[in-house]
């Protein structure tokens, strides 16, 4: 018999297991997939360490985050400085002096807020939906080339159909800094992100490709407390109705050069492209290998029996989430969480402190 059951090694319950067990509790930990690590999840292919579900830089303001990461990695001091590409040109992101200046051949941060004050004087205010707000934040140039297409394509709506929070995390600097991030702390573990989860899991029992949801009534017999990880709806049946997600598909490929684009992430921002972006995972580990390998990421419709990514939480979706959460309430065996089970769309640093909060919850 278990204390705890964990559904999922992902991060969330990566970091529950390691406390837990640190603790003198006893975990079992079942995965549906045929590895740890969840999305974090890195392997080596000719010599490079590659992020097989896209691109993974840890980063945080919190100094206590940081010093409990370092307790199972080394970091590397890798800044994630994308470039964005609208069909030949090429422009760096965040929104800075580097884009603007480009974009308008300025050099000024004055210039710059003229020009997209003049671009959006007439954009409503509050903003209705994400077009306005990008409108009113960058002017309608930039908006164009660099915003509609990229995030057309990564939701599968148009950009008048989503919310402007979904732009909110975007950053935008009238300085010439390219550091996507202000997180003081950030970076790529050395070596990647699967041996941190080996240290976190170690010490469980670990059972791969097993799917929870199907073996549910003899799995939950194995310990007091279940802590699940998946996606809410599917435990309940889904008797809400399922909630919407987007998906993600990649292609990797590895190339005879050892250069391929010069940067770890490249947005392709037209529609025309249909992949969103291509990662060439070498240079997140400032690697000189004579081979390169890249994934190029394509957005997907999220339907039933494909992997959800990122939820959707506009409205309709989030009263249907809080139909589930009142469910789940109920359940006095069963603790949901993680990026799935709390239907939030979560960065590695939030899903860290939300483990960790849980955990002294229980302890």
């Amino acid at each position: 018999m278990y204390d705890y059951l964990l559904v999922g090694a992902g991060l969330f319950n990566s970091v529950l297991a390691y406390e837990l067990t640190k603790h003198g509790k006893k975990c079992l930990v079942v995965e549906k997939r045929n590895h740890i690590g969840g999305n974090c999840y890195t392997e080596e292919i000719e010599e490079v360490i590659v992020h097989k579900y896209g691109a993974h830089i840890f980063r945080t303001s919190d100094k206590e985050i940081w010093k409990y990461m370092l307790q199972f990695a080394e970091f590397n001091h890798f800044v994630n400085s994308p470039i964005a590409r609208y069909k030949d040109e090429l422009y760096n992101l965040p929104f800075n002096m580097n884009t603007f200046s480009k974009m308008w051949n300025i050099t000024t941060p004055d210039e710059a807020r003229a020009i997209i004050a003049k671009q959006s004087e007439n954009v409503h205010r509050p903003a209705r939906n994400l077009e306005e707000h990008a409108i009113g934040m960058v002017g309608i140039d930039i908006y164009e080339k660099l915003i509609k297409g990229y995030t057309e394509k990564q939701w599968g709506r148009e950009c008048r159909h989503l919310p402007a929070s979904i732009m909110k995390r975007i950053p935008l600097r009238y300085i010439y800094d390219n550091n996507y991030y202000k997180d003081p702390y950030q970076g790529i573990p050395i070596g990647g992100f699967t041996p941190i989860f080996e240290k976190m899991f170690h010490g469980c029992d670990i059972v791969l490709e097993t799917d929870y949801l199907a073996d549910r009534s003899n799995l939950e017999k194995e310990a007091g407390i279940i802590i699940y990880s998946g996606t809410i709806d599917s435990y309940f049946e889904y008797k809400y109705g399922a909630l919407e997600y987007r998906s993600l598909h990649f292609e990797t490929e590895i190339i005879d050069t050892d250069n391929y684009q010069g940067v770890a992430v490249v947005n392709y921002t037209d529609a025309e492209v249909p992949y969103t972006r291509i990662i060439e995972h070498k240079h997140f580990e400032f690697g000189n290998q004579k081979k390169t390998v890249i994934s190029k990421e394509y957005p997907l419709k999220w339907e039933l029996g494909t992997e959800p990514y990122y939820p959707i939480n506009d409205d309709v979706n989030m009263e249907r989430y809080r139909l589930y959460q009142r469910e789940a309430e109920k359940d006095q065996k069963v603790i949901f969480g993680g990026r799935l089970g709390s239907y939030q769309y979560y960065d590695m640093q939030d899903t860290v402190k939300a483990a960790l909060n849980l955990a002294k919850e229980l302890l």
